[in-house]
C-alpha cells in the first residue's frame, strides 16, 4: 500500500465524507497517508447514485482503498452493504483483512467456508455486515441468488467488480460468469454505484468494460510503470536447462518469491526437483489449481511469512495474492500475452525498492500460447451437439453436467465452459438441480470470435518481441497496455545490455545432470478410468471392477523436459526403442512391484498411437528381463480415429478395433498381464484393452504407458 499513497490530495469530498475517507486510509496505510487525486475523485463519484467508475491503475496503486473509503462513507450515510466480486480465494482473504483494518465488518462466501454461510447470510440480513465478497461463479448459483441476492434487492450500497478485465472477452483472463454482474445489478438496483478495478487493461479492454458499465462511466487511468521491478530475459535455454537454472539461482535471489510455470505438471516436477537438490536449505512448494482451498491458504501464509523461499506456481496464484515485500518473480515459460505477464510480475516489489523479474522463454511455449488463444472460444459443432443434448430434456426436466457429458461425449470441463457462455447469451439457464434451454436461438458469431483469436495471436507476437529483447522490457509492457507514458526504464536487461546481478545465463552442468536423474526417477501413476462414456460407445455408467485395470505407471509424463530429446527421437519414426527407454521401463517396474496386485506373467504390446516396433520392442525387453511370456493382441480397423474424437467415439473405436481370439484367451487366462502402451492422452485405449483382457480371463492388467501426452 505504501506505493499507492502520497502527500497530494484534492478537496473533492465534503467535510464529513473527507474525514471518514481520511480515517480509512490511515487505518489501512498508517499515519500520514492521504488519498491521491484520482482516489479522491473516484470516492467522490461513488458517493452519488448510479455512478459508474472504472479504475485502471498499476498494482500497488491503492485501488482497494477507493472501495473501502466509499463503503465507509455510504454505510455512515445509511446505505446498504457493499458486494465485492473477486476472482480468487487468496484475494478474498486479503480483502477481508484489509476491510477489517478499515473498521468495516467483512465476510466472504466461498467453497472453503460452507459451514459459515448461514451465519454470514444472517449477518447480511440483519445489517451487521458492511462488505460481502463473492466469486463471479457464485452469482450464477441459483441457491445463492434466492438466499442472498434477492434479499439485497433495493438495499445494495455499492457494487465492486475487481479484476474487471475478466468481464471482457478481449481481456487475457475472460471468465463468462463475470458477465452476470450486469444482470445482478439490474436485479438489485440500477441506482447502485458501481466501481470496476484492474491493473491489466489495454485501451480496447478499457473501452469494452466501460461500455458495459454504461455511457457515463468515469475512467481513471494512470501510468503503469513499476520502478521497483528490474526485468530480465534469460534466453537460449532448453526446457531441462530452465529447471536447472531455477535450482541453481534460487538460493541467490533476494527474499522470497514466486516461480511461475505454464502447466500443473511443470509446477509439480520443478518443485520436486528443487526439494531433491536443496532439501530444507531452500524450501519450496507447488501451488496449482488442483489444491483445495485449505492447502492454498496454508501455502500462501507460508510464503507471506517467509517460511518458504518460493512457491512454484501456475497462474492459480495470479490475481489477488498480496505480499508487499515479494523479492522476485521468475517465469519458466512465457505467458501467452504481455498483459497477463504484466499482471503476474506485478506481485513483486510492491513495498520494496528493488525486485528481480526474470523470464526464461522456450520455443516450446508457442504450443501453450496457441491453446490459450482458442481455449475459451466456443466450437460451433460442439455447441450444437450440447444444445441437441439439452433438447432431449423437456417438460421442465433439468440436465446435469455429468449427464450432458455422457450424452454428448464432450469433456466435462468443455461442457461447463460452454454452458456458462450460453447462459451469458441467454440461450440456457441454470436452476437448482441442473440446466435447461430457454427457447432463445444461438448463433455462432464467427467474425467476433475470429477477431478475438487474431488479437490473442498478435499478443503472442508481442511476447516474442519481448523475449528477443527488441527494446526496453518495461516500455514494451507499458505499450502493450496502451500506456501513453511509456519510456525506457534504464535498468532492465535490454537497457543495461546484460543480465543484472545475481543472474547468469547458464546453469551448472552438475545441476543439469542432477535434475535429469531426479526427474527420470519420479513415479507417475496412471489412474484407471471408472466410468464408461455413453454416447457413441453405448454403455454408460460405472465400469465393473472385474473389467478394470490396476493403477498403472507412466514413463514420460506430458512434456517432461528430462525426456524431451528422447521422445523426439523415439516418436519421430517408428523403430526399436532406444536404450534409455528400455532402461527406464525396467526401473519403473522395479519401483512399481511393491504395489502390484500380482507379479505380471504375460507382456502384451498395444501400439495405440501406431508405434508398433517401439511398443513391441519395450514389451519384448521387459519380457526377457522379467522372464515373462509374450502374447499378441490383434488390432484391426477399417477406419482411422479422428484427431478431435470425443471420449465416446474414441472408446467405441478401440472397442471395435481390438480383437480377442482364442490364442489370446489361452495366453492370459488366470494370469496377470503387463500391458505396454506407446502413447495416449485420454487413457481410453488402456481402459478398453483392459476390459477386453479381463473379460478374456486375465486376473489382473497392469498398464505401462510410455508417454502420457498432454
Amino acid at each position: 500500500m505504501t506505493d499507492a499513497l502520497n502527500d497530494q490530495t484534492v478537496d473533492q469530498l465534503s467535510e464529513p465524507r473527507s474525514e471518514i475517507a481520511a480515517s480509512v486510509i490511515v487505518s489501512i496505510a498508517g499515519e500520514g497517508a492521504r488519498l491521491r487525486d484520482d482516489q479522491a475523485q473516484a470516492v467522490a463519484a461513488l458517493c452519488e447514485p448510479a455512478a459508474r467508475v472504472l479504475v485502471v491503475q498499476a498494482t500497488g496503486w491503492g485501488k482497494s482503498a477507493v472501495y473501502w473509503a466509499a463503503t465507509a462513507i455510504r454505510r455512515h450515510e445509511g446505505a446498504g452493504p457493499t458486494l465485492v466480486v473477486s476472482p480468487l480465494l487468496s484475494l478474498m482473504r486479503d480483502q477481508v483483512a484489509a476491510a477489517e483494518r478499515a473498521g468495516l465488518r467483512a465476510a466472504t462466501v466461498n467453497s472453503s467456508n460452507i459451514d459459515a454461510w448461514s451465519t454470514i447470510e444472517d449477518s447480511l440480513r440483519s445489517g451487521d455486515l458492511d462488505v460481502l465478497l463473492v466469486s463471479p461463479e457464485r452469482l450464477a448459483n441459483p441457491g445463492f441468488g434466492r438466499r442472498v441476492l434477492d434479499r439485497l434487492a433495493g438495499n445494495l450500497g455499492l457494487l465492486v467488480i475487481d479484476e474487471a478485465h475478466a468481464v471482457s472477452d478481449w481481456g487475457h483472463d475472460f471468465r463468462p460468469d463475470y458477465r452476470r454482474v450486469s444482470e445482478v445489478l439490474q436485479r438489485l438496483n440500477p441506482q447502485t454505484p458501481v466501481l470496476a478495478t484492474t491493473a491489466t487493461a489495454n485501451a480496447r479492454v478499457t473501452e469494452d468494460v466501460a461500455a458495459q458499465l454504461g455511457e457515463t462511466t468515469l475512467v481513471l487511468r494512470g501510468p503503469l510503470a513499476r520502478r521497483s521491478l528490474q526485468l530480465a530475459v534469460v534466453d537460449a535455454l532448453s526446457p531441462l536447462e530452465r529447471y536447472a537454472w531455477v535450482i541453481d539461482h534460487l538460493p541467490e535471489l533476494p527474499g522470497s518469491g514466486i516461480v511461475y510455470t505454464l502447466t500443473v505438471a511443470d509446477a509439480e516436477r520443478l518443485a520436486a526437483a528443487v526439494q531433491a537438490v536443496h532439501g530444507s536449505d531452500t524450501k519450496v512448494a507447488a501451488y496449482t489449481g488442483k489444491l483445495d482451498a485449505a492447502q492454498r491458504e496454508r501455502l500462501e501464509d507460508q510464503l507471506r511469512d517467509n517460511r518458504l523461499k518460493a512457491l512454484i506456481a501456475t497462474s492459480a496464484l495470479g490475481m489477488g495474492y498480496d505480499k508487499p515485500d515479494l523479492g522476485f518473480v521468475v517465469h519458466v515459460g512465457s505467458p501467452p500475452s504481455p498483459v497477463s505477464y504484466y499482471q503476474q510480475v506485478g506481485r513483486a516489489g510492491r513495498a520494496i525498492d528493488h525486485a528481480i523479474v526474470a523470464l526464461l522463454p522456450s520455443e516450446a511455449d508457442a504450443g501453450v500460447w496457441e491453446y490459450f488463444a482458442t481455449a475459451t472460444i466456443p466450437d460451433e459443432r460442439q455447441v450444437e451437439k450440447l444444445l441437441a443434448g439439452l433438447a432431449a430434456y423437456s417438460d421442465g426436466e433439468l440436465a446435469s453436467v455429468p449427464a450432458l457429458e455422457a450424452e454428448t461425449g464432450l469433456r466435462r470441463t468443455k461442457v461447463e465452459l460452454m454452458l456458462k457462455q450460453l447462459a451469458v447469451d441467454g440461450v440456457v439457464e441454470r436452476a437448482e438441480g441442473g440446466w435447461r434451454r430457454t427457447g432463445k436461438d444461438w448463433r455462432y458469431d464467427a467474425p467476433h470470435y475470429d477477431a478475438i483469436i487474431a488479437t490473442r495471436r498478435r499478443e503472442a507476437q508481442i511476447m516474442r518481441a519481448y523475449t528477443r529483447g527488441e527494446r526496453c522490457l518495461m516500455q514494451l509492457l507499458q505499450e502493450s497496455l496502451d500506456d501513453q507514458t511509456a519510456a525506457a526504464c534504464g535498468r532492465c536487461s535490454v537497457c543495461l545490455g546484460r543480465l543484472p546481478e545475481p543472474l547468469r545465463v547458464e546453469p551448472s552442468n552438475e545441476i543439469v545432470a542432477q535434475v535429469t536423474t531426479i526427474l527420470r526417477g519420479e513415479t507417475h501413476v496412471l489412474e484407471p478410468r471408472k466410468m464408461w462414456p455413453g454416447g457413441a460407445f453405448g454403455s454408460r455408467g460405472r465400469i465393473p471392477g472385474n473389467e478394470m485395470p490396476d493403477p498403472g505407471r507412466v514413463i514420460v509424463h506430458a512434456d517432461a523436459p528430462e525426456w524431451r530429446e528422447v521422445i523426439r527421437q523415439a516418436f519421430g519414426v517408428d523403430g526399436e526403442p532406444v536404450q534409455e527407454l528400455n532402461d527406464a521401463a525396467v526401473a519403473t517396474l522395479s519401483r512399481w512391484r511393491s504395489s502390484w496386485s500380482g507379479r505380471p506373467e504375460v507382456a502384451i504390446a498395444l501400439p495405440a498411437a501406431g508405434f508398433s516396433q517401439l511398443t513391441g520392442g519395450i514389451a519384448r525387453h521387459l519380457a526377457a528381463v522379467g522372464k515373462l511370456q509374450t502374447a499378441e493382441m490383434p488390432i484391426i480397423s477399417d477406419r482411422a480415429l479422428a484427431t478431435d474424437a470425443s471420449s465416446a467415439d474414441e472408446a467405441a473405436y478401440w472397442r471395435d478395433s481390438i480383437r480377442v481370439n482364442e490364442a489370446l484367451c489361452d495366453a492370459v487366462a488366470d494370469r496377470s498381464v503387463l500391458l505396454v502402451v506407446d502413447a495416449s492422452s485420454s487413457g481410453w485405449p488402456v481402459t478398453v484393452a483392459a476390459s477386453h483382457l479381463r473379460t478374456a480371463g486375465a486376473k489382473a492388467v497392469l498398464p505401462l504407458l510410455v508417454h502420457r501426452r498432454p
